[in-house]
């Protein structure tokens, strides 16, 4: 199927960046559809989950929409952005006051980073390692550059499919069956990022 012809479905969850990153397919020529319409969401070839914020606003935002049992139930591919990766773990220790419960799809948590004498957010470019050959990073070399902006995240772990450094080694992108995320801001990582999107939309 031609990138060009696919129901791709960006999920409405009323997080501030979707703009952007529908405008990142719009420059590939990849029409795409912001909503928070379960029928809409349920059959598209692929979703992509987006997010900026804070994790437990987010996943209120979400329960709100009664989107939850939505997303648990998708078959296709679905891509986390940024703290949408976040939401697809376990749970987040982002909240001050206890931990958020995320949509569980992957095994794992999200953390405060520990950077030493480095300053949070990790912001700004860094470069990122696949943990094997995969299909999201398909043409992108070892150590292309990315464009991060987080304080949280989640460590290597089984599931993890590509990792950065900044103070300690973490998860840039995971995956498992049919979810993917990304730690990166794939629609602010210039030819790269293109790469990677355009990679997703193929698989």
């Amino acid at each position: 199927m031609s990138l060009a012809k696919q129901q791709i479905v960006i999920v409405n969850t009323g997080c501030a960046n979707i703009s952007s990153v529908k405008f990142a397919f719009d420059r590939l020529g990849v029409d795409v559809t912001v909503s928070d319409q379960p029928e809409l969401i349920t059959c598209a070839d692929k979703v992509i989950l987006p997010g900026v914020g804070s994790a437990n606003a987010a996943m209120a935002s979400i329960e709100q929409k009664g989107l939850v049992s939505v997303i648990l139930g998708l078959t296709q591919p679905v891509l986390g952005v940024c703290l949408g990766m976040q939401l697809m773990v376990s749970w987040s220790a982002e909240s001050t006051a206890e931990r958020t419960t995320c949509l569980d799809l992957i095994p794992g948590s999200v953390e405060r980073m520990q950077v030493g004498d480095l300053r949070l957010p990790h912001m700004g470019w860094n470069t990122v390692t696949p943990s094997h050959p995969n299909d999201l990073f398909k043409g992108i070399d070892a150590g292309s550059y990315f464009y991060f902006v987080h304080s949280f995240a989640v460590k290597p772990f089984a599931h993890t499919l590509a990792s950065c450094e900044y103070g300690m080694p973490f998860s840039a992108a995971i995956n498992k069956d049919n979810f993917f995320g990304v730690q990166f801001h794939p629609e602010r990582s210039g030819d790269a990022g293109a790469q990677l999107l355009k990679n997703f939309v193929s698989l």
